[in-house]
């Protein structure tokens, strides 16, 4: 057990019985405890393996290469359309962690291997994603913005046109369109 994460099994929280368990679970692998992105997570020779994280209406174990393993239990959840390498397993109450103890550890060492063997996910390239009419408009349209665009990191280009297309009519696309052109000529991504 890290120190440095005691807090997040020990804050006055709706799943801190479950997460108590995950991160037994875990432990019991053999994995070594880290504080990555304000969560616990489990590493093999420094690799991610699993991470808990708690959310409204359940907490869950998220593998990092879950897209890699075999899913015997029928349990692994893929959290949107959009998340290519990890998997989820869901949990709303400490029953179901406890029923499923031992296919969890067979997941974690699955997972191990999975990394011992050096796997990797297969991403998607932004070529493979759509790119709207809205906005391949005014790529074509604006030389400038095409630069720019082209100049982003292949992650901060998926998000612009993931957020792009998830509007539903043409008019909402436009306007997102509209409203970063000039966060994308200056270089930065949608969060930024």
């Amino acid at each position: 057990m890290n120190p440095k994460v005691d807090f997040y099994f020990t804050k006055d929280q709706k799943w801190q019985q479950e997460v108590q368990e995950l991160r037994l679970i875990a432990l019991d692998c053999g994995l070594s405890e880290e504080l990555k992105w304000g969560v616990p997570c489990y590493t093999f020779q420094k690799s991610n393996i699993v991470l808990i994280h708690d959310f409204k209406e359940y907490c869950a174990f998220l593998f990092f290469k879950g897209a890699l393993l075999k899913d015997p239990q029928n349990i692994l959840v893929q959290q949107t359309k959009n998340v290519q390498a990890a998997r989820q397993v869901r949990f709303r109450n400490i029953r179901e962690i406890i029923d499923l103890r031992r296919a969890l550890k067979a997941y974690i060492q699955q997972a191990i291997e999975v990394e011992k063997s050096g796997l990797k996910v297969n991403f998607k390239t932004t070529a493979d994603f759509p790119v709207p009419e809205e906005f391949q408009a005014k790529l074509e349209q604006i030389p400038d913005l095409k630069m720019a665009f082209d100049a982003l990191t292949p992650g901060r280009q998926k998000s612009y046109i993931l957020y792009f297309s998830s509007a539903k009519q043409s008019k909402t696309r436009e306007s997102r369109v509209e409203k970063y052109l000039p966060q994308i000529l200056s270089g930065k991504g949608l969060e930024d």
